[in-house]
């Protein structure tokens, strides 16, 4: 089979270019030229596109929708660099653990645009966020909203919360990263009356004020049924919340979950598809059931950082099979990004110096880790590789980079950001030195 990869350039930062010795440009830099400066792995971040899909976001929602609060996911991959971006495009910022609230807190983050989520948070993480004055705790558990009552009390604050409900809706995503159904870890489900149990023990405990609702139904969902049909739910449930109880909803956040195209094959809905599905099931199921117009929270971060991301390798091995597989083996793998093994994410791959010849070659690019599921791509097609070519892994930029480790004892990889033909660190790499710094003998 010959084929152009040209096509999967579609998947690349907007700012993707081919130089004329056929090098990948991102951000106006030589990908070829940033890896002999930084090493690889290595990956490269561009800031056009990053600060772009932050205005797209806000733009889709806010012309149909205009009382909404756009909130960065930090779990998708936050660092200093990428939280002062977010501040000066006015996002807020969902963050999940105390390591993120003290990242957002180090760059000054609006606290009042902060919303801590998570269901098992520490007593010093609460502690953190209630002296952090962030604007909201979305509260997860009765444990949770006992604790955080009692601390608050302690501490002479009223906080705002949000209740982090489960609708029972299924959005056809991995079982890893599904979590709006109703046997999840994650928040009080509906079915079971625990939701309304939860409204009524937030509404009368001292220190809460209960602001609104929340549910996340997963990740990456494809879909823009699923937001609607799980809207509906909960909607209807903050009617009867009303009719009960006298719950006001004063916001209202459906999550984020939003899914970006990985591959040449696979697809997924706009940001604007997604903001007129979930924009119009809300308008009118608020004034079918008579309830006012909340202020509404969206939480992207996939759907704002994936795109922005290139993950850079050098080929080492090739191992050919006859008549079985080709492997072309890189200095990177399961500990720079383990979502592949962990729950079969699909990439393309192209020879980042050698863009426009036709491939060739079909190969899996695996890891250089001690591992047989430490593979990045099956079965791609790529320009006939050899040794020192440059692989390029287009979407890379959400979880990869978080979810990293030390497998083997590995550095991880640098991190940079381009933009204008200018490059700048914003993680360095790990050191051997770095990985025995908290051994003690």
């Amino acid at each position: 089979m010959r084929r152009s990869n040209l096509p999967k350039l579609s998947l690349f930062p907007f700012t993707k270019e081919v130089d004329n010795r056929g090098h990948l440009c991102i951000g106006g830099c030589d990908s070829i030229e940033l890896a002999k400066e930084y090493g690889t792995p290595l990956y490269v971040l561009d800031e056009l596109t990053l600060r772009s899909k932050c205005q797209e976001f806000q733009t889709e929602f806010t012309k149909r929708y205009p009382d909404t609060l756009i909130i960065y996911a930090a779990k998708a991959f936050l660092n200093r660099a990428l939280a002062l971006i977010f501040k000066e495009e006015g996002l807020g910022l969902d963050v999940v653990s105390g390591g993120e609230l003290s990242v957002a807190q180090s760059v000054a983050f609006p606290p009042d645009k902060v919303y801590f989520h998570g269901n098992n948070k520490t007593v010093d993480e609460l502690e953190l966020a209630l002296k952090g004055e962030v604007g909201r705790i979305v509260v997860d558990n009765f444990y949770e909203l006992e604790l955080l009552d009692r601390l608050a009390g302690e501490m002479g604050i009223s906080q705002k919360i949000l209740l982090r409900l489960t609708p029972g809706v299924d959005p056809h995503t991995h079982r890893y990263t599904t979590t709006g159904i109703l046997d999840s870890k994650f928040g009080f489900p509906l079915t079971t009356g625990q939701a309304d149990m939860a409204v009524v023990k937030a509404m009368s405990v001292s220190n809460l004020k209960l602001a609104g609702l929340h549910f996340h139904l997963g990740s990456p969902i494809p879909d823009t049924s699923p937001y609607q049909i799980a809207i509906e739910l909960v909607l209807r449930f903050a009617r009867e919340m009303k009719d009960k109880y006298n719950f006001h909803m004063q916001e209202f956040a459906p999550g984020g979950g939003f899914a970006v195209q990985y591959t040449l094959d696979s697809s997924a809905p706009s940001i604007a598809d997604y903001a007129e599905a979930i924009t119009s099931k809300l308008m009118s199921m608020t004034n079918e059931l008579g309830l006012a117009c909340p202020r509404f929270i969206i939480e992207p971060g996939r759907g704002i950082v994936g795109q922005a991301g290139v993950a850079l390798y050098t080929i080492g091995a090739i191992k050919e099979i006859p008549g079985v597989r080709n492997y072309i083996c890189v200095d990177g793998g399961i500990g720079d990004n383990v979502r592949p093994a962990l729950y079969e994410a699909k990439y393309e791959a192209l020879l980042a110096n050698r863009v426009g010849e036709e491939e060739t070659m079909r190969a899996t690019v695996a890891g250089r880790y001690c591992e047989s599921g430490d593979i990045l791509v099956r079965d791609v097609m790529v320009a006939p590789a050899s040794v020192g070519d440059i692989i390029a892994m287009p979407v890379s930029g959400a979880y990869s980079i978080p979810m990293s480790n030390n497998y083997n004892m590995v550095p991880r990889p640098a991190i940079i950001m381009v933009r204008d033909g200018k490059a700048r660190l914003i993680r360095r790499r790990e050191n051997y030195q770095d990985l025995m710094r908290l051994d003690l003998i």
